[in-house]
């Protein structure tokens, strides 16, 4: 049994907090999608695209995400998420619904496919909250940090992984992310990018893995020899014991990486596994490459790799380690094209284009970042906000279609004095409804079932940014449609009911609401 292990650290990142959930639902047929295309074995097997072609949503809660991937028509309807803000257990609960499997105190991605998960704005902050990628396929996370799960302490989360995944899963590419922890196993971390239990078809690329006394596995134990097929380029393992990666049966691709201060041992293949290990650069480390801690051979290809003050131990009973003569004891054919940087310039590549809200560069083999055009156009309206004061309000673009609340009925929780809830479905702008408070709840009515998959909120002139947080329900039977902040634009799966609940849970100010249309698309 391996000894814990007690990893050299900077000072432990601080835990953020995180408030209101949003999902908003972009207005428009053109989704977003992850930028540049998958690499390495992600591309085979039918390729990884994620949720392109589906409807793109914002969130800013764990909740949140759940409760996109629970909106969906299916749980393959293809759909992109895009994150900002801090995720973490106080904002992170389950959601249920036919196509989601969703837990607490994780982001949950079980039996499940075509999703794509991506930072935008300012960032995404995983902050104690792992991954978990289960009995599915096609995922793409691209753009995040993820730092400090924990497997024992508080909190816990994800088995102590920062991504993990298990049980026949498929095509998976992450890329441009950060993953962090504050000490190994004694600390109560675990490794940052594992898979186990059937696992194929994975790309780890332009990424971060730094403090952890785990790099990640490939196999949990020496009889689990399903997974294979990991390609892992362009990344940075700094400050790292062992496991970066450890392999027990499988094919790996190993290019480009820059690995700084490896403590106890690198790649470890073992169980049979085998690595091509090529134009990789090794600083400050031990043992960067072998098999360790069993008996059970693994076996590697290796070219054009630069050691760069690496010492290495004599080789023993569990441990045969690869150097300091590096040789190859297989040969391993790639079956996808791929641009090698030279071994010498992969420091500052590195440097230049790895983990999140760097800019989402890459290389071409060239040894210069490049900047890859988005795979399909961002969409065209942004979410809602709440600007500040001083700044114009965003404008709502105007529907097409039939707005459904003309002619229907209103009613509402209450009415502050002077108002009135038809006035919210007159045409009318300037005429409005507030609550008697700082919160209440407006509702649109129809003598029979109404076909709706859109509304827009609007404020009247003068008054914009006083709704805060809101939820958007199916009168009919409670279902949360949406919830967000601010007025706007609000898209959701279409559906037929006969009553539909605005409902402001907080406000800066007294809300006031002069429209709420609803349309059919």
């Amino acid at each position: 049994m391996r000894r814990a292990v007690s990893v050299r650290l900077p000072a432990a990142l601080a835990t953020v907090a995180v408030g209101i959930a949003v999902v908003v639902a972009m207005p428009t047929p053109q989704a977003s999608a992850a930028v540049g295309s998958a690499t390495g074995y992600a591309t085979q097997n039918g390729g990884t695209t994620g949720g392109a072609g589906g409807q793109t949503v914002r969130a800013t809660t764990g909740t949140a995400i759940h409760a996109a991937l629970c909106g969906r028509a299916s749980s393959s309807t293809p759909i992109t998420i895009e994150v900002t803000g801090t995720i973490n257990h106080g904002n992170t609960t389950k959601v249920s619904g036919s196509s989601c499997n969703t837990a607490a105190g994780v982001i949950e991605l079980k039996q499940i496919s075509n999703v794509t998960i991506i930072g935008v704005g300012s960032g995404a902050v995983f902050d104690q909250l792992g991954i978990h990628i289960r009995d599915s396929s096609n995922i793409i996370i691209q753009n995040v940090t993820i730092r400090n799960v924990k497997k024992s302490g508080s909190p816990t989360s994800n088995g102590g992984d920062a991504i993990g995944m298990e049980s026949t899963v498929r095509n998976v590419w992450v890329d441009h992310v950060t993953l962090e922890a504050s000490g190994g196993e004694s600390e109560g971390y675990d490794g940052l990018f594992d898979m186990k239990d059937n696992t194929q078809y994975v790309t780890l690329s332009y990424s971060v893995l730094r403090n952890s006394g785990r790099g990640g596995l490939v196999g949990s134990s020496e009889s689990d020899l399903s997974n294979g097929f990991i390609t892992y380029h362009h990344n940075l393992y700094e400050n790292i014991d062992s496991r970066t990666p450890l392999l027990r049966g499988g094919t790996a691709h190993i290019y480009n990486n820059h690995y700084v201060s490896l403590h106890e041992s690198g790649i470890n293949s073992r169980a049979g596994a085998k690595a091509k290990v090529e134009n990789n650069y090794f600083r400050d480390s031990k043992d960067v490459l072998g098999t360790f801690y069993t008996n059970e051979r693994g076996f590697w290809q290796v070219s054009g790799n630069i050691l760069d003050n690496v010492t290495w131990s004599g080789a023993g009973s569990e441990n045969y380690p690869a150097g300091p003569n590096l040789t190859s004891t297989t040969t391993v054919s790639i079956p996808y094209p791929y641009s090698l940087d030279g071994a010498s310039c992969v420091p500052d590549i590195v440097r230049q284009t790895v983990g999140a809200n760097t800019g989402l560069r890459v290389s071409n083999g060239s040894c210069s970042p490049q900047t890859p055009p988005p795979t399909t156009p961002p969409p065209t309206t942004p979410p809602p906000t709440t600007p500040p004061p001083t700044t114009p309000p965003p404008t709502t673009p105007p529907p097409s279609g039939t707005n459904l609340s003309l002619g229907a009925s209103a009613d509402g929780s209450s009415k502050a004095s002077g108002t009135s809830y038809g006035n919210v479905r007159d045409g009318n702008i300037s005429s409005y409804w507030s609550p008697a408070g700082s919160t209440g709840s407006i509702s649109i009515k129809w003598g029979s079932a109404t076909r709706v998959s859109r509304v827009i909120i609007r404020e009247p002139s003068g008054t914009q940014g006083s709704i805060g947080s809101w939820q958007l329900v199916n009168h009919d039977t409670g279902a949360v449609l949406a919830s967000g902040s601010g007025a706007g634009s609000i898209s959701f799966s279409a559906m037929s009911l006969s009553k539909i609940t605005f409902k402001i849970n907080s406000s800066s100010g007294t809300p006031r609401v002069g429209e709420f249309e609803t349309y059919a698309s």
